[in-house]
C-alpha cells in the first residue's frame, strides 16, 4: 500500500475543496490534501471534486472524488482513533468470498487515509424508502443471497471469536449506559438479578448457535446499490468489527433494523428465505434447525434480542460521551423489538417487566427505581 511523507510539501496551502470537507484539525486537512495530491495522478483523480460522503458512529469520514474512469471513495480514520488494518484485511476475504467489498486502491496506514473503489450512490436504505413491494424484495433477496455466501466461507480461528466475554460486554452497555446513564436509574439487587438471569440465558442461547464468519453490522445502511445495472450483487461496508459466531446474528441485523421497520409477515417472509438457503448450503445442522423453522425462529429473536440491548447502551453512549443525539431518536423503534420479543418467551417475562418500568409502559407493580 502506498504510503506518503508530507514534510517535503508541508508549506503547501490546503484547496478550497479539500478545506469545505469540515476539518476540526487544520494539520490533518492539510496532510489529507497532499495525500490526495499524491495518489491523483495514478488514479487519475481530479482532486478539486472532493466532497463529503458520509460518516458513521465512529471517528471514520467518507469522501467522494471524481476520476476519467468514474467516482472513487476516500476514507479519512484518524489512526490514534481508529484501526484500519481489519478493514483492509476483512474486505480481501469478503472479495475471495465472492461479496462486493471495497477494493483498496491506495492506503497510507500511519497517517489514516486510503482510496477505495465506488460501490454506489445510494445506499439499500435510500433506495428502500421509495421502492415498491416487487423492487424491496428483490433487494432483500440480494442481501440473503450475500449473507449466505459470507458464511459459506466461514473458517475457524480467522476472526475473533464472538465468545462469551465479548457477548457480556455488549449486553452490560445496557445497564451502564442506557439505564444508568441515559434513564438516570438504579436497579435494585432484586432487579439485577433477574437482569443477570436473562442475560445468562441469552448468552448461553447464542453460544449455542452454530459458529460462522459475522458482519455484525449487516443491515440496509450498509449495504450498497450499484450503479452499474449489469452488477448484481449489492456492495457491502462497514465490516472491520467481522467475528466469528452465531449464524443467526446478521439474519437478525438484517431484519430487526434498528433505524428502519418493516412488517412481521415480510420479515418473517425473508426470514424463511434464508433459513431455506442456508440450511441447502449446510450452515444450519443443528439440533432440529434443519426442519423445524419455529426452531430456527426462536433463536434469530434472542440473538436480536441481545443486539438491541447492546444498540440501546451504544446509542446512549454516542449521545452521552460522544455528543451524536441524533441516535436515541431511534429509541422507540429497538425498545420495541425488544418488548416483544420478552412477551413471546416466558422466560424473558423478567425483562418485559423491567423495560416496562424503565420506559414507563405501564404502572410501578413491585418495582422500585432510586435515582442517581
Amino acid at each position: 500500500m502506498s504510503t506518503f511523507n508530507p514534510s517535503a510539501s508541508a508549506a503547501l496551502p490546503v484547496p478550497e475543496a479539500v478545506a469545505a470537507l469540515g476539518w476540526t484539525d487544520a494539520s490533518r486537512a492539510q496532510a489529507f490534501s497532499q495525500w490526495l495530491q499524491a495518489v491523483a495522478p495514478q488514479h487519475a483523480l481530479h482532486p478539486t471534486s472532493v466532497r463529503v460522503a458520509s460518516a458513521d458512529a465512529s471517528f471514520r469520514r467518507y469522501f467522494r472524488v471524481d476520476g476519467a474512469t468514474g467516482s472513487f471513495i476516500l476514507m479519512d480514520a484518524p489512526p490514534d482513533k481508529e484501526n484500519s488494518e481489519p478493514f483492509v484485511r476483512i474486505a480481501r476475504l469478503m472479495t475471495q468470498a465472492g461479496l462486493h467489498a471495497p477494493q483498496v486502491l491506495a492506503w497510507d496506514e500511519p497517517q489514516g487515509f486510503m482510496l477505495l473503489d465506488d460501490l454506489g450512490s445510494q445506499t439499500m436504505m435510500q433506495v428502500l424508502q421509495d421502492a415498491a413491494a416487487p423492487r424491496r424484495q428483490a433487494l432483500f433477496e440480494q442481501a440473503v443471497d450475500a449473507l449466505v455466501r459470507w458464511q459459506q466461507a466461514s473458517k475457524p480461528g480467522v476472526l475473533p471469536a464472538y465468545d462469551e466475554a465479548l457477548l457480556r460486554r455488549e449486553l452490560q452497555l445496557f445497564p451502564d449506559w442506557y439505564i444508568a446513564q441515559h434513564k438516570q436509574l438504579t436497579l435494585n439487587a432484586q432487579q439485577l438479578g433477574q437482569l443477570q438471569t436473562v442475560f445468562d440465558r441469552l448468552v448461553a442461547n447464542n453460544l449455542a448457535s452454530p459458529q460462522v464468519f459475522v458482519h455484525r453490522d449487516f443491515m440496509p445502511r450498509n449495504l450498497m446499490v450499484p450503479n452499474d445495472p449489469g452488477q448484481q450483487r449489492l456492495g457491502v461496508l462497514d465490516f472491520q468489527d467481522a467475528v466469528y459466531g452465531p449464524v443467526t446474528y446478521d439474519i437478525a441485523s438484517l431484519m430487526r433494523d434498528a433505524f428502519a421497520s418493516w412488517d412481521e409477515d415480510f420479515c418473517l417472509d425473508i426470514t424463511v428465505r434464508y433459513w431455506q438457503q442456508a440450511r441447502a448450503a449446510g450452515l444450519l445442522d443443528f439440533e432440529d434447525w434443519h426442519s423445524d423453522f419455529g426452531a430456527f425462529y426462536r433463536a434469530v429473536e434472542w440473538m436480536g434480542l441481545q443486539r438491541h440491548l447492546k444498540v440501546a447502551g451504544i446509542f446512549a453512549r454516542l449521545t452521552l460521551r460522544d455528543g451524536k443525539p441524533k441516535y436515541l431518536a431511534d429509541t422507540p423503534r429497538f425498545m420495541g423489538y425488544m418488548r416483544a420479543t420478552a412477551s413471546r418467551y416466558r422466560e424473558l417475562t423478567p425483562l418485559l417487566r423491567l423495560l416496562d418500568q424503565i420506559e414507563g409502559e405501564q404502572a410501578v407493580t413491585g418495582y422500585a427505581f432510586g435515582r442517581v
